[in-house]
């Protein structure tokens, strides 16, 4: 397992974040023909939230590693909102999305969480290894839901 470690956001991050989103969006927004260079960038600009977002720190590694932001729902009280979840591709397959993730959903304990992946993305699988499951989709995304869940001790 790599070792790694999250800190939080910062407003001087967010040009780092904004490629990473591209590089790791690409191949799933190509394979839908929805890939656009300016528009790829912009929505992670427009959607930056720094005071939820988390960086991802692996020693070694050049920053970002990744990020990922979990928010309040703004719509539904009770309910986290998990975005921007990106990793590099260098990093995939080492078994870290899924150790961070698991580490992040064991902090939000009695809170629903939800999220959005593009259809066909290979991430669905991690988050239904998770306990997210179908709520609705379109044809471009699959929308997950995540009951709340308690830690019994």
């Amino acid at each position: 397992m790599t070792e790694w470690a999250l800190r939080p956001a910062t407003d001087g991050d967010l040009e780092a974040l904004v490629e990473l989103r591209a590089v790791a969006m690409r191949p799933d927004l190509e394979r839908l023909g929805r890939f656009d260079e300016h528009r790829v960038r912009q929505r992670m600009r427009d959607g930056y939230r720094p005071a939820h977002t988390s960086v991802l720190e692996v020693p070694g590694f050049p920053l970002p590693a990744g990020c990922l932001t979990l928010r309040p729902d703004g719509e539904r009280p009770g309910t986290l909102v998990l975005e921007h979840f990106y990793l590099d591709p260098a990093l995939h397959g080492r078994g870290l999305g899924t150790a961070v993730l698991r580490s992040v959903l064991d902090t939000v304990d009695g809170l629903a969480v939800r999220l959005t992946v593009l259809q066909g993305s290979p991430a669905r699988r991690l988050y239904e290894r998770h306990g997210f499951a179908l709520a609705s989709e379109d044809p471009i995304d699959v929308h997950l839901y995540r009951t709340p869940r308690r830690i019994v001790s």
